[in-house]
């Protein structure tokens, strides 16, 4: 069990970092998404402040989960319930996400990776809290 729990650590960590790098949009000049979002074929990226408030409250509310999955792979046993529960979410969140990019019309490339990934990531943390527990009942 320690090496599989040494494993499920790194994988948070490293998804967390991942998220946490979101951080960086949150400040990021107007220009700088423009040019991606044109970069990624998407066009000119609209100047209303709707656009930049979700996409950047979008970044922050990743990087915030990224800190919260960094905290959380301290303690697998004591977070546990955290975790499944993050499984599960992340799997729901995946989903919406899916059915989101299709119905506002995303890149195919877009909405078979965003929703997907999400899917598959929630599913790893699910089944690897889920090996944590019974572990757990087994050394009781």
């Amino acid at each position: 069990m320690i090496k599989e729990e040494r494993l499920f650590k790194l994988f948070l960590r490293v998804m967390g970092s991942v998220a946490l790098v979101a951080v960086v949009a949150v400040i990021m000049p107007y220009s700088w998404m423009n040019v991606i979002h044109k970069w990624l074929g998407m066009g000119q990226l609209p100047p209303e402040p709707i656009v930049g408030y979700l996409a950047r409250s979008t970044s922050a509310f990743y990087a915030l989960l990224g800190a919260l999955l960094w905290v959380v792979s301290f303690d697998l046993v004591r977070h546990r319930l955290i975790l499944r529960f993050l499984g599960w979410a992340i799997i729901v969140f995946g989903i919406m996400l899916l059915v989101v990019d299709f119905v506002e019309g995303m890149p195919l490339w877009w909405s078979l990776w965003e929703g997907p990934i999400n899917m598959a990531f929630g599913t790893i943390i699910l089944i690897l809290s889920n090996r944590i527990a019974r572990g757990i009942r087994r050394t009781r």
